[in-house]
């Protein structure tokens, strides 16, 4: 038996835009063989299972259906190591518009 997911819950949806060959002429061979396909995260409208078609209000407000994929996903993305050089570049900032009294 399947996970339901509970009305309001945060899930992440998926559906295919384009089938394979219907993308773009310039699109590289290896690409053109495989779906592209949308992910989206929302809450659930309405209780769902794994693998049921579902819709989805997204933090923006858009409503979006989809097949349900998961239930409380993470967000696995990061935007790198940090940069030495833009570490300071807040305190400096603050000090320069202080100095000119736009800052507080």
């Amino acid at each position: 038996m399947a996970d339901l997911a509970a009305k309001d819950s945060w899930v992440e949806i998926r559906r295919t835009v384009l089938a394979p060959g219907q993308r773009a002429p310039q699109v590289p061979d290896d690409t053109q063989r495989v779906p592209l396909e949308m992910r989206a995260k929302g809450f659930l409208v309405a209780p769902a299972r794994l693998g049921d078609e579902a819709e989805i209000v997204t933090a923006a407000g858009r409503c979006l259906r989809g097949v349900l994929s998961e239930i409380n996903p993470a967000y696995g993305h990061g935007f790198g190591a940090p940069i030495p050089e833009l570490s300071a570049i807040g305190p400096e900032v603050r000090a320069m518009l202080r100095e000119r009294g736009r800052f507080k």
